[in-house]
């Protein structure tokens, strides 16, 4: 299995209520449910205010690197990664388990 972890900053003078941004948190929400190769899906955003912290995180699982690869090229995965872009950056981290 690998799980894969992302981790959302907002870029500087966004907010998580602007409409933009909850259509984000929708999608990504929604996204474990529209990729078959997806096994394990929870998402959400962070609940304390710490500086370093980042502000939504995802963790999710799928079996193995083929699948990875397939959920990456997944549409569904590319349309939220496009919208995403848009107010934030991310880190990642694919690790087998």
């Amino acid at each position: 299995m690998i799980r894969h972890l992302v981790l959302f900053k907002l870029n500087d003078g966004v907010s998580r209520d602007e409409p933009r941004v909850a259509a984000g948190a929708a999608a990504l929400t929604k996204l474990g449910a529209e990729v078959p190769e997806v096994e394990f899906w929870e998402c959400a955003w962070n609940i304390t205010d710490r500086p370093i912290a980042y502000d939504f995180g995802v963790n999710s699982a799928v079996a193995d690197r083929d699948a990875l690869q397939r959920y990456l090229d997944h549409p569904a995965h590319q349309a939220v990664v496009a919208q995403w872009r848009e107010f934030a950056t991310w880190v990642i981290a694919d690790y087998e388990f």
